[in-house]
């Protein structure tokens, strides 16, 4: 508990320096008419996967929309979360610490569904962590930014995140497996992002977009902030994944190291 304590530190840390780091390269670009006038000659498909939206990359929400919410910040929410969630169940039993840990007068149900919560309390502080960083931020570097549309963001990206590591915690619940607890939720994230920024440009995967939760919370949210509706859609299905983790976990044999 004491490292993943440690953990968690070292991640907010991490995440709220690269916020800075991002939020104060935006005076050296703000009201840019050529980095706007480059933009504009982009195909529509690609400015919404780059999250350059309706607005101007010029402005505080196209820009951190473009730079922070389209590709890194939910790469480090996602790469928490599936290791967290990989670590949480296959991750221990391939250390040969789970049987001890199940030993307990405790349902495997139960277990499961405290490792769920601990894996959604790491995504929560971490996405808490970059909202705070924007909130103090904001006025420093003139980002102008909405305060209910930024809080929307973080929301969604921290349901697509808890998705993911409830999905890695279910995979291992299934299989003695971390290295397919990591692999399988890493490659859905990967082409659910492809197919939520894609979708337009490549007709054929225009029927997948459904199964994207990129694309149920929606692209640059700081301008548009997120699909309130889209984001219920996640969390629900994330609700069901953890269902079908507490599930598995009660009829699996463990393995033996």
């Amino acid at each position: 508990m004491l490292d993943r304590r440690r953990a968690l530190v070292a991640w907010s840390l991490g995440v709220a320096a690269y916020v800075l780091l991002i939020a104060a390269i935006f005076p050296s670009i703000e009201s840019s008419k050529e980095l706007d006038e480059l933009m504009e000659s982009y195909p529509e498909p690609l400015k919404e996967l780059f999250g350059i939206g309706e607005g101007s990359i010029t402005s505080g929400p196209g820009y951190l929309d473009a730079e922070l919410f389209s590709f890194m910040l939910p790469l480090f929410v996602l790469v928490l979360a599936i290791g967290s969630g990989a670590r949480a169940f296959a991750g221990e039993e391939d250390a040969g610490r789970l049987e001890l840990v199940l030993s307990y007068p405790v349902r495997r149900s139960r277990a499961v569904l405290a490792k769920g919560a601990a894996i959604a309390v790491e995504v929560t502080v971490v996405c808490a962590v970059a909202l705070a960083a924007l909130a103090l931020l904001d006025p420093v570097f003139g980002l102008d930014l909405n305060a209910g549309k930024t809080a929307s963001a973080l929301l969604g990206l921290a349901v697509v995140g808890i998705l993911h590591g409830w999905l890695a915690l279910t995979v291992g619940t299934a299989v003695p497996s971390r290295g397919l607890a990591l692999g399988l939720p890493a490659a859905l994230a990967a082409g659910g992002y492809l197919v939520g920024g894609l979708h337009e440009l490549a007709g054929w995967l225009d029927p997948f977009r459904v199964l994207s939760p990129f694309w149920w919370v929606g692209t640059a949210p700081l301008q548009n902030g997120a699909r309130g509706w889209g984001v219920l859609v996640v969390g629900a299905a994330a609700l069901v994944v953890l269902a079908a983790a507490t599930a598995l976990a009660e009829r699996r044999d463990l393995k033996v190291p």
